[in-house]
C-alpha cells in the first residue's frame, strides 16, 4: 500500500486542522491506520490509530477530546481532524499502515509509512 498524507500548514492556537492519508495500492480495511508526529528533535510519536475493521478508535492522551480520527472506506482515506491546536502540537505528521490490524503504538509495529505533512501552530 502506498500512503499519501496532505492537509498541513499554519495555524493559530486555537485553531483546527483536517489531515487526510490517501492510500493506494490496497485498501485501508487490511490495515490497522495510525497518525505518528514528530516535532524537531525528537522522536515519533503516536497521536491515534483506527484498526482495520474501524470499530476502535484510540488517542494519545495528549491529543485525546482535541483530536478525532476517521474514514472513509469509498475514498480509501484516512482523516485527523486537529481542534484547539497549541504550539506543542507543531510537528510533521505522517501517517502509517499496520498489517497487523491491531492496535499497536509502536512505531516499529507499522509497515507502510506516507511521507508526512508539516503542521505549524502560532501562539
Amino acid at each position: 500500500v502506498q500512503l499519501q498524507a496532505s492537509g498541513g500548514g499554519t495555524v493559530q492556537a486555537g485553531g483546527s486542522l483536517r489531515l487526510s492519508c490517501a492510500a493506494s495500492g490496497d485498501t485501508i480495511t487490511t490495515y490497522g491506520m495510525a497518525w505518528f508526529r514528530q516535532a524537531p528533535g525528537m522522536e515519533h510519536e503516536w497521536v491515534g490509530l483506527i484498526n482495520w475493521r474501524g470499530s476502535m478508535v484510540y488517542y494519545a492522551d495528549a491529543v485525546r477530546g482535541r483530536f478525532t480520527i476517521s474514514r472513509d472506506t469509498a475514498k480509501n482515506t484516512v482523516y485527523l481532524d486537529m481542534n484547539n491546536l497549541n504550539p506543542d502540537d507543531t510537528a510533521v505528521y505522517s501517517c502509517a499502515a499496520s498489517v497487523s490490524g491491531g492496535s499497536s503504538r509502536r512505531y516499529d509495529d507499522f509497515d507502510y509509512w506516507g511521507q508526512g505533512t508539516q503542521v505549524t501552530v502560532s501562539s
